[in-house]
């Protein structure tokens, strides 16, 4: 062998060593941007027949105001006089018991608009709603019309939600990025 074929200088040392970070760099690369093409492809979602209405929502979302707002199925609803998700238990739902002090909702979220007769229809204000699920929790002591959903005009898609570590009954579930909500026929998520 060559004496200066095999001779380890400083210089090919440091050639052969940044060769390697520069390979295994790349390959780090390319595992991540594979991550990040599944995680874009899917976002967090609630699945309505899983959610308790638990309240986290309101409070882990890592945005000040939680990514999470009500959703209306408006197909399901029997615009009532007395809704359980706009009332507190024990109002009448009559027109005398209008005020804030008889609603269920804290922020005044869940709007009540007269049709005809005793038939109301209920929409959202999504700048109000917190997402603290009072409303759903009512409603499904009535015909279940109400629910959360993940608002993705909002939603940052953390690859760790908050939330759905936080969530009690493992609600939150990844659904394609073409169809983003949960929605039955009927549904819609913005008022």
């Amino acid at each position: 062998m060559s004496n200066a074929q095999d001779k380890l200088t400083r210089r090919n040392f440091l050639r052969t060593a940044a060769r390697g970070t520069c390979a295994a760099g790349l390959g780090a690369l390319a595992i991540a941007s594979a991550g990040n093409v599944a995680t874009r492809r899917s976002v967090w979602q609630i699945d309505p027949s899983k959610c308790t209405a638990c309240g986290n929502c309101a409070t882990h979302c890592v945005l000040t105001e939680s990514a999470v707002k009500c959703a209306h199925q408006y197909a399901k609803c029997g615009r009532c006089n007395f809704c359980f998700g706009y009332y507190k238990s024990g109002s009448s739902g009559a027109k005398s018991h209008s005020g804030v002090e008889f609603q269920l909702c804290p922020t005044d979220a869940l709007l009540r608009k007269w049709l005809i007769e005793d038939s109301y229809e209920y929409t959202i204000d999504l700048e109000k709603c917190t997402g603290c699920g009072i409303c759903v929790k009512g409603c499904k002591e009535g015909n279940g019309s109400l629910f959360l959903q993940v608002d993705h005009d909002r939603c940052t898609n953390c690859n760790e939600c908050t939330i759905a570590t936080a969530c009690p009954a493992q609600a939150f579930v990844r659904l394609p990025a073409e169809k983003p909500y949960w929605f039955d026929q009927g549904t819609e998520h913005k008022s």
